[in-house]
């Protein structure tokens, strides 16, 4: 099961969400089509959230930032 999902939230409220169930982050990210993208750091913590989350996820397709990866130059 994948540790990523995307929510119906502000980041501060994933990030209180998750210190409330003491379940650790990996990283978020403010998505452009609004909400939050979670990544929590155990496949059981992610389902625990995805538990207590259930009504704030966001199904299908959504708008993410563009990442920038530059080239190895080495």
């Amino acid at each position: 099961m994948s540790r990523a999902m995307n929510l119906a939230l502000t980041e501060e409220d994933v990030i209180a969400a998750c210190a409330k169930s003491a379940v650790s982050v990996s990283c978020t990210e403010t998505l452009l089509s609004g909400g939050t993208h979670l990544v929590c750091t155990t496949g059981e913590g992610a389902e625990e959230m995805r538990s207590k989350l259930k009504k704030h996820i966001i199904e299908g397709d959504v708008r993410r930032q563009a990442f920038y990866r530059p080239k190895n130059r080495w």
